[in-house]
């Protein structure tokens, strides 16, 4: 990404001379550890080498200017430090408007207003986090604007509570995790409970993580991933007539197992199982990771996918051909759907000289079943959200 040709966009929509600042906060994928987050069990996401970029400079007043290089027909939308209500017309700037409203309330000074540019490359609708992408990006923003001493777990969480009360949407910590606390290189096992997370090298030198968009919108998700909350949260009840647990993270596969049968309804019972088994396998996710066994990892990666098919229900005929299409590639070492399912994108873990032809053979495979193409991006691992200096 060309920073200076940001700001120099910058400079000519706001018509400035000052040279403004730039920020940035990454989108995240999820290697392994799906639904699991409500269900008191470990996540596995990395920041990835798109997101969100924001060019600012503060103000003498208490004026805050957004625009977006993404919406440019929106124009410029105009915000008050006096009045930063959640509001319809606002649109996209609720987002980053939440954010300064939950600073200002946890007492950090945000004396002026600011002009800001965002301009954003995460592929729209794809489940890779672009709204934590904007919220961490405001925080990092604000954080150095006006020289705030924000601990960085703390700006997470509030980015998680703007997703929450302020925008409406009942998702756990980890995207906002994920985006804040990002490491090149490395991917996070987060305990989203606890926040309790260890970071893991992911020594990818001969493979590349491509990231496949189903383009297909999921306006099943947010309906299905409530239903989902309420039948583990069922199961969960079932259990604890007999077990003295407080989630279903807490179980190993074999304690699930020697228990199942306390679950009355049998659809709940498969969806505890998933929980309880992917929650085992992220946690081993890591130790072969860091014991550089590969081969290990990828194999857990296609049994995250197949118990989120047969299990938990998620995948739907997309993400299906996508995953089922790559197992069947040489150089592909592991591949699965990623956030919240029905759609959205899958990953794949390919070896380098082979990723040409596993993306024909996906594109072709996915065209003959679902009618029209899906979208390939190669991701780095990169940092969490930060100042970019010249």
């Amino acid at each position: 990404m060309d920073i200076n040709k940001l700001k120099n966009k910058f400079q000519d929509t706001f018509q400035t001379k000052v040279q403004p600042r730039a920020f940035f906060a990454p989108g995240r994928i999820n290697l392994i550890g799906e639904h699991t987050d409500y269900n008191g069990g470990h996540v596995f996401p990395a920041a990835i080498s798109f997101g969100t970029y924001a060019i600012a400079t503060p103000r003498t007043d208490n004026k805050i200017r957004f625009y977006s290089d993404n919406f440019p027909e929106k124009g410029i939308l105009e915000s008050s430090l006096d009045d930063l209500a959640y509001k319809n017309e606002d649109d996209w700037t609720n987002f980053p408007k939440g954010m300064i409203l939950y600073l200002k309330e946890e007492g950090y000074d945000i004396p002026t207003g600011f002009d800001v540019l965002f301009y954003g490359n995460i592929p729209n609708g794809a489940g890779l986090s672009s709204s934590a992408s904007i919220e961490l990006v405001t925080g990092v923003l604000l954080e150095n604007l006006y020289q705030l001493d924000i601990d960085r777990i703390r700006l997470v969480q509030i980015g998680q509570k703007v997703e929450n009360q302020y925008i409406g949407v009942n998702s756990g910590i980890m995207d906002q995790f994920a985006v804040g606390m990002g490491k090149q290189d490395h991917a996070m096992l987060l305990d989203c409970d606890t926040l309790n997370y260890e970071y893991a090298p992911i020594k990818l030198e001969n493979h590349d993580i491509i990231i496949i968009n189903t383009n297909k919108r999921r306006e099943l998700a947010d309906s299905k991933y409530n239903e989902r909350r309420s039948q583990c949260e069922a199961a969960l009840a079932d259990l604890q007539t007999q077990l003295d647990i407080g989630s279903l993270g807490e179980l190993t596969p074999e304690q699930f197992e020697a228990n199942r049968s306390l679950i009355k309804d049998r659809t709940n019972q498969q969806r505890a199982k998933h929980a309880v088994y992917e929650n085992a396998r992220t946690i081993e996710a890591l130790q072969k990771l860091q014991s550089g066994d590969l081969e290990r990892f990828g194999e857990l990666v296609n049994q995250s996918h197949i118990s989120l098919r047969d299990d938990y229900e998620v995948t739907g005929i997309e993400l299906d051909t996508i995953a089922q299409t790559a197992w069947q590639q040489k150089g592909v070492i592991g591949a699965r759907m990623t956030g919240a399912g029905f759609g959205g994108c899958a990953i794949a873990i390919v070896e380098k000289s082979e990723v040409q032809d596993v993306k024909t053979a996906i594109q072709q495979a996915y065209e003959d079943e679902i009618g029209y193409a899906p979208t390939f991006y190669v991701a780095a691992i990169g940092d969490g959200a930060k100042e970019i200096s010249n």
